[in-house]
This record gives C-alpha cells, sequence and structure tokens, in this order.
C-alpha cells in the first residue's frame, strides 16, 4: 500500500539459527509536533507493537521519530494501515530521503522562543510529506526547529537545515531583579541545582565572564549589555530568567550544511540568513528551501 520511507529492512544472516530475529525491521513513525501525545494515543502505540512487532521502542530517535524496533515483513502493511487509517498518523522518513522534521516546545512552553516552531514544523511536514515516502532526494536531508539558541533539538549540528529563533532587539533588562539575583532573592538558574551547596550567587563569575563575546559588564551595582556584540547564546537569560528577557523583535536565523561526523564531532551548519521573520503563510520560508 504505497511505499514506506519509514521502515528499515533489518535481517539476520543467520536465519535458521534464530528464526525468531530472522526479520527485525525498524519502523520510524512520525512525531507529532513538539513531542506532545494524548495518553489515548501512546496507549494504541503500545498495543499495536505489542501485537505486530517485538514490543521494544525507542521515544526518541535521533531524528526526532517515534522508533519502534523489530518487526517481520508480513507486519509491515498491517502496521502501516493500522496507523494511518485508524490512528490518523504517518510514517516517518529513513535512508536516503527527506527525514521528518523536528521541533522543540516552542511557544506553547517555552518563554525564551522566538517563533511557533511547532506551527512551521507542521506546515512544512504536510508540504513535504510526499518527498518523506517517495523520495525526490539523492541523499538525506533534516529540518529542524529550534525556538532559541538553546537548541532543544540539537538542529545546529544534527540537520541539514537548521531554523534557530533569535532576536534582533535589545535584551530587555529589570535592574531592580538583577539587584534581588544578587542579593540572593530571586535563585540562579530558575531555582535549578538548589539542591547542591555552590556558594553563593557570583554575578562576575557566572554570568558575565560566561559571556561568550564577553558583552556584559556589570557595575555600580548596574547590569549592561552591549547589544551589538551580543551574539544571542541565551546563557544569561538562564542564569537570571527573572530579570533578563529575549529582545521583542523575533524571528530565526536558517543554518545550512551541518554535520556530525564520528571522528570531528558536531560542526555548526553556515549562517545562510541571520533573520527572518516567521510568519504565515512563511513563503520567504518556502521560497529558499525550494
Amino acid at each position: 500500500f504505497g511505499y514506506g520511507g519509514g521502515v528499515i529492512g533489518r535481517y539476520c544472516d543467520q536465519p535458521e539459527k534464530f528464526p525468531g530475529v530472522a526479520h527485525f525491521h525498524t519502523v520510524r513513525v512520525a512525531q507529532p509536533s513538539g513531542m506532545f501525545y494524548k495518553t489515548e494515543f501512546l496507549r494504541q502505540l503500545c498495543d499495536l507493537w505489542e501485537l505486530r512487532g517485538s514490543g521494544l521502542t525507542n521515544m526518541h530517535g535521533a531524528t526526532g521519530d517515534i522508533v519502534l524496533i523489530g518487526t517481520s515483513t508480513p507486519q509491515l502493511e498491517e502496521i502501516f494501515f493500522e496507523l494511518t487509517h485508524n490512528m490518523n498518523n504517518d510514517l516517518g522518513g529513513s535512508g536516503s530521503n527527506l527525514r521528518t522534521p523536528a521541533a522543540c516546545l516552542g511557544e506553547s512552553r517555552c518563554e525564551y522562543a522566538c517563533y511557533d516552531t511547532q506551527e512551521l514544523c507542521y506546515q512544512l511536514t504536510q508540504q513535504y510529506q510526499d518527498e518523506l515516502h517517495r523520495p525526490a532526494f539523492p541523499y538525506k536531508f533534516k529540518f529542524k526547529f529550534d525556538g532559541c539558541s538553546l537548541g532543544c533539538v540539537a538542529s545546529i549540528a544534527r540537520s541539514d537545515m537548521s531554523f534557530i529563533g533569535t532576536w534582533r532587539d535589545e535584551i530587555r533588562v529589570d535592574q531592580k531583579a538583577v539587584a534581588a539575583h544578587v542579593g540572593g532573592e530571586l535563585a540562579p538558574n530558575a531555582g535549578a541545582y538548589a539542591g547542591r551547596d555552590w556558594g553563593k550567587f557570583d554575578i562576575q563569575k557566572e554570568v558575565v565572564e560566561r559571556c561568550p563575546s564577553q558583552c556584559i559588564r556589570y557595575e555600580n551595582g548596574k547590569l549592561e549589555i552591549n547589544n551589538k556584540e551580543c551574539v544571542r547564546c541565551v546563557h544569561c537569560i538562564c542564569v537570571m530568567p527573572r530579570a533578563l528577557k529575549i529582545g521583542n523583535d523575533r524571528g530565526c536565523s536558517i543554518l545550512v550544511g551541518a554535520k556530525a561526523p564520528i571522528l570531528d564531532g558536531p560542526q555548526m551548519g553556515s549562517l545562510h540568513h541571520p533573520f527572518f521573520k516567521v510568519e504565515e503563510p512563511y513563503d520567504q520560508i518556502r521560497e529558499f528551501i525550494e
């Protein structure tokens, strides 16, 4: 029933010795944008894989997909029919073609998100779904959508075209909240790591000196940022989230050509567009992709 771009064929080279795993195919299933699930859907998925597969799952694979590990060839059509007709879900992508786009939670839950990652991911998934199943690409190609440079879906080195949220005006600073952080009234890192004895919060060591572009200074009880030198790494905002906020003129940067070779490690893509306004119907972005 059509071509399944999300099925990875796995075979044992000694099927006579190990008939139980003579076939052990992997099935990649498209995850919902932002990876939000209803319990009902997860139960359906587990029931399907217990019946038609090994019961082993991976939530989620490196590409973002729901990964169902281990089934036999006669079950593939049954799995695909059940997923698409009864669960309203599709296979993801694998092999030398377009892979399943993946997005962080974005504006649904995160105050650092600079654009609606889920909506852009959903729209481009709908546009390119056919390329996931009937490969029009001679090679693997991935989109990933990060709402900010914290990179919760690791777009910067794990996708061929990464969309990273950014802003082009100034970081908003609340000097009263800065003083509250310095004075110990507000916990750094929004209270994370609070169970460990890190000592008194030191704004010079933990914020100023850790800025990669050295664009922050703290003098006479006042925090100042040279926004022209800021690289939007979000470190200072994470440490003092009540005192510092992302700018208001928001959009995304587009990088192309990242890779993660085993010996050299992850390599950042080339910055192709420093700033794009992310607005429906995303015509500029679609044009650039084409």
